[in-house]
């Protein structure tokens, strides 16, 4: 299966492209501001999709479009920004999809709810608080419309990256380089934190087996932004100057509005498979300092 990957160059992407590439599927990477080695330019705002795949003579089979722009705070205040990239930019590749009569699977956040019953089923009501969610709600809905997809939502992604901007690798960085700081996490927003690897294995799968819809992805764990942080801090004894300083959200001054009970349950797609095994933070704290970080 050839497979085109938007936005491969970032942390759910770069592991999509490991996992195909490990089944023997054919891929094709891209990225917009970040480059890494084995993927190409692209900017679905601006690059015709035929004219692309003709010039990198690749003709793919699904699309899975990991590219976002995931800072909440900034989407907050910059609409158009968020409206472009999130929004614009799934319109165009959801017209290649239905022209192509291609599988296109979409990822998404647990951020189009809001936050009071969580965590959620794939049949709870939407309700998102803020600018990033109300994108991604619609780029989830333009997503519906194709025959053949899959809308995936996941939330606190984690793992191996090359730039550390996930919160656990960046706090595991601090925890072992020692800088003296001062982290202010707030308690009361909790969320199901779950491994990139997991991600890329579970969208195989589904796109293996031709699954169609909406699936939320979601893991064993369940913890708020500052417990997780102190659940990394404890395989750390020997830190001395990060310190953890639980504050409520109301007081963490942050430009957008927080789910504050989110998370997502994975009971679908676990009903399908069974047998697959979900990473945790402790597995994954315990493989990383086997290797050394």
């Amino acid at each position: 299966m050839n497979i085109f990957v938007v936005g491969a160059s970032g942390l759910v992407g770069s592991h999509c492209m490991r996992v195909f590439h490990n089944n023997d599927w054919l891929t094709l990477g891209t990225h917009l501001n970040y480059s890494t080695s084995g993927t190409v330019h692209f900017d679905p705002l601006v690059d015709d999709l035929q004219d692309f795949f003709s010039a990198q003579n690749f003709f793919p089979d699904a699309i899975v479009h990991c590219a976002a722009l995931t800072n909440v705070d900034f989407c907050e205040h910059n609409v158009d920004d968020s409206y472009n990239a999130t929004v614009l930019s799934t319109a165009k590749i959801v017209e290649f999809c239905k022209a192509a009569d291609i599988p296109l699977a979409y990822i998404s956040t647990d951020y189009v709810f809001d936050g009071k019953q969580g965590p959620y089923s794939e049949r709870a009501s939407v309700n998102p608080v803020n600018v990033y969610g109300s994108h991604k709600l619609e780029a989830e809905e333009l997503v519906s419309l194709l025959e053949k997809k899959l809308i995936l939502r996941i939330t606190n992604v984690y793992g191996e990256e090359l730039r550390s901007k996930n919160f656990i690798a960046r706090l595991m960085d601090d925890l072992v380089q020692q800088p003296e700081k001062v982290l202010n996490l707030p308690y009361d927003q909790f969320a199901t934190p779950i491994y990139a690897g997991d991600i890329a294995e579970m969208i195989f799968l589904l796109l293996r087996d031709r699954k169609n819809g909406l699936y939320h992805l979601g893991s064993s764990d369940y913890y708020s932004r500052y417990h997780l942080a102190v659940k990394v801090s404890s395989y750390f004894e020997k830190n001395k100057s990060v310190k953890l300083n639980p504050v409520q959200t109301i007081n963490a001054n942050q430009a957008a509005v927080r789910p504050l009970n989110g998370g997502l349950l994975n009971h679908k797609f676990i009903n399908e498979y069974p047998k697959f095994q979900l990473t945790n933070v402790d597995s994954y704290i315990l493989k990383s300092l086997k290797n050394e970080l």
